[in-house]
């Protein structure tokens, strides 16, 4: 699994693409060949994925409920929008009309790795999404790490 680490901003030009930063391109995995996957993500950004992760992602949703409600849906919004994508010579992927308009993507964006996450976010929702003063960032980490304390092991 791969683990992607950064905070890239970048612009779109005016055909939707931009180009994926050289410090993150590093962090793909070769045999790629440049295709990916985009899909809408969490908190109106979008994220990219290798083809390899996307089929992990898409796992995951097989263990839903075809018969319940609520699954289908989770499944449908979570595809919807899912489109591979190639990286051109020049580095640059096209984002999607309909995930950009999701995302409010217009000029400015903000590739931020973490783990094995890829996320391309509008400048302004980012930095929107990470303001926060110290008091609470430290409470919000002393909430989620105590969660994984509390957390019955595998052992």
């Amino acid at each position: 699994m791969p683990q992607y680490i950064g905070e890239y901003e970048c612009k779109t030009d005016d055909k939707g693409r931009v180009v994926v930063p050289a410090g993150l391109k590093r962090q793909l995995p070769k045999d790629t060949g440049g295709k990916l996957v985009i899909n809408r993500g969490f908190d109106k950004c979008l994220t990219l994925y290798t083809r390899k992760d996307w089929n992990k992602e898409s796992e995951k949703l097989e263990g839903l409920n075809e018969f319940n409600r609520k699954d289908r849906r989770f499944k449908r919004l979570f595809s919807s929008g899912a489109t591979e994508i190639t990286m051109d010579a020049a580095s640059r992927i096209l984002i999607p009309k309909k995930l950009a308009q999701y995302a409010e993507i217009e000029s400015d964006v903000v590739f931020y790795a973490y783990a094995d996450k890829i996320e391309i976010w509008s400048k302004a929702i980012y930095d929107a999404q990470m303001e926060i003063d110290a008091d609470d960032f430290a409470d919000l980490a002393e909430e989620v790490m105590d969660k994984k304390k509390q957390e019955p092991s595998d052992e």
